[in-house]
């Protein structure tokens, strides 16, 4: 089955979702073809190359929605650090060390529903000298309207981040405070004016593979470009709290069915990535990924951008400069 897939795959064709969930069946036994498999689709449409992209968390805490899994949400108790909007000289300087490690794309991020509108011009401020340091642009600031994400395009914004973090029909188990559809709406206003759209999930959280399928398949139809991979870190203090991280092979099937579903989107590894796979967190690369989110994240910490690039080398990869 895993093969037949895989052919279908090359040979130009999509899964559908009945595929996909044959795939999610897969058992122990068959993980490392399927593995395989995935890398091997990867390869066909990424090579050995793999791009880095880090964030700047730029405006931290006291969000007024409820996102269930979120430290940063005002209706969860979890101990972090709250500011707010930082300078844009911090956030250049944080794109400056980003380039110098040989990252390729900056995105920044801000808690909250959006930001306001004096925010927004501070924001909409940076990309000029983002892109003249020679990194691509991207930001996650929320469910802006048409007309605000046109405005930090005309600055020189490229890439509009806003993870739909699960299926439609579970998304309610983990938000209450806006709805699936104002996400989709957010990524279709910033598809209509020419952003290039990054939208992904989080896994763990509760979810079936139902739901997982169902979510690769929301993002196939909406044309994402880049789909982030987020595994759930339980954090003390969120309502999931009492969840445990996934097992690192069924980390590993995430990445790789979602390959299997979505054969030519940048499939970028993310939050969780050290907590969830620990020592196994060079095999994302096995299983399918081609991209990969270095450094901190916004509340937890992740890899140096030193030992990612070390991992690379180690796994004869080659950073994507095109």
């Amino acid at each position: 089955m895993i093969n037949e897939f895989e052919s279908k795959i090359l040979s130009g064709l999509s899964l559908t979702v009945a595929d996909g969930a044959l795939l999610a069946e897969t058992g122990p036994e068959a993980l490392p073809n399927l593995f395989s498999a995935a890398e091997r689709i990867k390869k066909r449409f990424f090579g050995d190359t793999v791009e880095l992209c880090t964030i700047v968390n730029a405006k931290s805490g006291a969000c007024p929605e409820d996102c269930f899994y979120c430290a940063q949400s005002s209706k969860n108790k979890s101990a972090i650090d709250i500011f707010p909007l930082i300078s844009r000289d911090a956030i250049q300087r944080k794109a400056v060390e980003a380039k110098e490690s040989g990252i390729r794309r900056f995105s920044i991020v801000t808690s909250g529903r959006k930001p306001g509108k004096k925010e927004l011009k501070e924001i909409a401020g940076t990309f000029g000298e983002i892109r003249k340091i020679g990194l691509h642009t991207c930001a996650s600031l929320g469910l802006l309207d048409r007309d605000e994400l046109g405005y930090l395009r005309d600055y020189g914004l490229e890439r509009y981040h806003n993870n739909l973090e699960t299926s439609e029909r579970f998304f309610p188990f983990i938000c209450t405070t806006h709805r699936f559809a104002e996400k989709i709406e957010t990524i279709e206003k910033a598809r209509s004016i020419g952003l290039s759209l990054c939208s992904g999930g989080i896994f763990g959280m509760g979810e079936t593979w139902q739901d997982r399928i169902n979510l690769a398949l929301t993002i196939r139809t909406i044309g994402v470009d880049s789909v982030p991979i987020n595994f759930l870190n339980p954090i003390k203090g969120t309502r999931l709290d009492h969840l445990s991280p996934l097992s690192p092979d069924e980390a590993l099937k995430v990445i790789s069915v979602i390959r299997f579903m979505l054969p030519q989107k940048e499939i970028r590894v993310c939050g969780g990535r050290i907590q969830t796979l620990g020592n196994f967190h060079s095999m994302i690369f096995k299983a399918g990924a081609d991209s990969v989110m270095t450094g901190n994240y916004l509340v937890t910490t992740g890899r140096t951008f030193d030992d990612d690039l070390e991992m690379l080398n180690e796994e004869g990869l080659r950073l994507r400069t095109d």
